[in-house]
C-alpha cells in the first residue's frame, strides 16, 4: 500500500507516518519548500519519501498525484493557527480552503481510485450547543473555521458528484509532546517544565474558562486510518466526549509538579483577545465508537503528564 501525507512534518503527520510505516506502507510526504521538516520526522527521515508541493499550487498537486497514484491520501496540510487566521484570512482561505478544492480536482483527474482523508475540525461547530455530532450545525467563528467548512463541504460535494472515496474526520482537540508552542496546551506544559526547573516564574494566559475536548494525537491518527478501511466513505466526529477547561489543564499540570498553580498563572484576556472565540467544544463520538470501533487509549490526565514529562526532559538537555 502506498500513502501520501500532506503536512507530514506536523504533529499529526509525523504520528501518522509512524503508524503507517508500522503497517508496512510505502509512505510519501508532501512538504513546502523552505520548510525544515526534520523536527518531527527526523527519526523516520530515511523511511519516508519526501516531495515538494504546495496546497496553493494546483500544478504541483496534479503532477504529484499523476506520478504517485497513491492508494490513500491524508490531507493534513494547511494554516492551522486559529488566532493567526484573523491576521492572514486570505492566505488561510487559499491554503486551508481552496487548497482542498485543488487537491480534489487533482484526485478526480489523475488518481480517482485514491482514498482521501480530509482533516476537518471541531472549530467548524463554533458556538453550537455541545455535545457536537455529525449532524450539529456548523457556525464559523474565525477565518480558519470558515475555510475548514468550505473544504469539508467540497469533499462531500466531490464524493457525491464524482463517487470519490473521500472522508472527513471532524477531529476535536488532540495534543502531544510534538504540539507547536503557539498552542495553549504546549505553552502550558513547556512553562510548567521551566517553572519546575526554576527557569521561569510566571505563565500568562488568555481566557482560562474555554472548554475543549482534549485527547492524545496518536489515538486520532489511528482513527484517520480506520475511516479509509471502511466499505464506504463517510464523515466522523472523533473525540473523547469529555470537555475540560484551560484551568483544568493548568491545574493537572501544576499538580503533577506539586505546585499551587494560582501562584504562577496570570490571566491576561486583553493581550490574547480574539475578535470572536469558541467557548465550549465537546464531541459526541458515538458514530466513530459504533462503526469504526474507535476508542481513545490515553486519558486527559495522562496526556497532560506526557507533555510535562517531555518538556522537563527537553529542558534538562
Amino acid at each position: 500500500m502506498k500513502a501520501l501525507i500532506t503536512g507530514i512534518d506536523g504533529q499529526d503527520g509525523s504520528f501518522l507516518a509512524e503508524f503507517l510505516l508500522e503497517k508496512g506502507y510505502e509512505v510519501h510526504g508532501m512538504i513546502r519548500r523552505g520548510v525544515n521538516p526534520m523536527v518531527n520526522i527526523k527519526h523516520v527521515e530515511d523511511k519516508v519519501i519526501l516531495h515538494y508541493g504546495d496546497m496553493a499550487t494546483e500544478n504541483q498537486l496534479s503532477l504529484l498525484l499523476h506520478t504517485l497514484k497513491p492508494d490513500e491520501i491524508y490531507n493534513l496540510a494547511g494554516q492551522s493557527d486559529v488566532a493567526a487566521s484573523f491576521e492572514i484570512p486570505e492566505y488561510t482561505g487559499d491554503v486551508t480552503g481552496l487548497g482542498v478544492a485543488r487537491l480534489l480536482e487533482a484526485i478526480r483527474s489523475f488518481s480517482p481510485a485514491s482514498k482521501l482523508y480530509q482533516a476537518s475540525s471541531s472549530e467548524m461547530f463554533g458556538n453550537s450547543t455541545p455535545p457536537q455530532s455529525e449532524s450539529t450545525p456548523f457556525r464559523a467563528r474565525s477565518p480558519y473555521s470558515a475555510a475548514k467548512i468550505y473544504a469539508h463541504n467540497m469533499v462531500v460535494c466531490y464524493r457525491e458528484s464524482y463517487g470519490l472515496f473521500a472522508c472527513c474526520g471532524i477531529l476535536f482537540n488532540h495534543e502531544s509532546e510534538r504540539r507547536g508552542f503557539k498552542f495553549v496546551t504546549r505553552k502550558i506544559s513547556h512553562a510548567v517544565a521551566r517553572i519546575h526547573l526554576g527557569k521561569q516564574k510566571v505563565l500568562e494566559l488568555g481566557n482560562m474558562n474555554s472548554k475543549r475536548d482534549w485527547g492524545y494525537a496518536p489515538d486520532y491518527v489511528r482513527a484517520m486510518w480506520m475511516m479509509l478501511q471502511q466499505g464506504k466513505p463517510d464523515d466522523y466526529v472523533v473525540g473523547t466526549g469529555v470537555a475540560h477547561s484551560v484551568t483544568d489543564f493548568v491545574q493537572v499540570a501544576f499538580d503533577y509538579i506539586e505546585r499551587d498553580w494560582t501562584r504562577y498563572v496570570k490571566s491576561n484576556t486583553d493581550k490574547y483577545i480574539r475578535p470572536s472565540d469558541v467557548n465550549y467544544l465537546a464531541a459526541d463520538p458515538s458514530k466513530a465508537n459504533d462503526i469504526l470501533k474507535w476508542e481513545p487509549s490515553v486519558s486527559f490526565e495522562e496526556l497532560v503528564k506526557i507533555m510535562v514529562d517531555y518538556d522537563i526532559k527537553k529542558e534538562c538537555q
